[in-house]
């Protein structure tokens, strides 16, 4: 009997301890201790999981098709890194540029962001496909949340923007085309998605 009081206590203390730690703990496979939080005046257990993205089985009309959308996940695969990197090295410059106080400084910081660039990814981006270009520009919008002309003339000036639209319009680009993930780009934003959780 005293065996089975000292036995109870202490696993009432072992609980307790479980039960109010920061975090979730897995004992085994089927044990695990939550956090809890109080609703209404009851105790709930409370965690949280990793979010899941489920996608609804592309039916394809012909052979074609199915064979673009393959092109479209092996493009979108090679580009997808590059966007990222943009982001990045996008929100270090925004940040110095913001520091710089005059229009000199701000012409003299973007030449020399523009050449370590060109020296970093200017041979890689070359062998990149006309197809694989629009897309990286539709994935750095996505990514920034502005477009490559906005970008251009924010950075470049009007000119400079109005340059190289004309010259991507020449390759049947818009350098003002807005990322649509709700309608144009909805595939793209469906295999960006299952790229980033892993899925292809």
């Amino acid at each position: 009997m005293k065996r089975k009081t000292l036995f109870i206590l202490f696993f009432s203390i072992l609980t307790n301890n479980c039960l109010f730690a920061q975090s979730d703990t897995i004992i085994n496979d089927s044990i695990m201790f939550l956090n809890s939080v109080f609703v209404n005046g009851k105790t709930i257990p409370h965690s949280s999981i990793k979010e899941v993205v489920v996608f609804p089985e592309l039916k394809f009309k012909n052979r074609y098709r199915r064979r673009r959308y393959r092109k479209l996940i092996r493009d979108l695969k090679k580009v997808y890194p590059y966007a990222i990197l943009a982001k990045d090295k996008f929100d270090k410059m925004e940040s110095e540029f913001s520091k710089l106080k005059t229009e000199k400084e701000k012409k003299k910081y973007v030449k020399s962001v523009e050449k370590k660039l060109k020296d970093e990814f200017g041979d890689k981006l070359k062998h990149l496909t006309i197809t694989q270009g629009r897309l990286l520009l539709k994935l750095i919008d996505r990514e920034i949340g502005s477009t490559s002309y906005v970008l251009l003339k924010e950075l470049r000036g009007s000119f400079s923007a109005v340059f190289w639209q004309t010259i991507a319009k020449l390759f049947g680009s818009d350098l003002k085309q807005k990322y649509d993930p709700h309608g144009s780009d909805y595939l793209i934003e469906r295999i960006v998605l299952q790229i980033e959780n892993g899925l292809i």
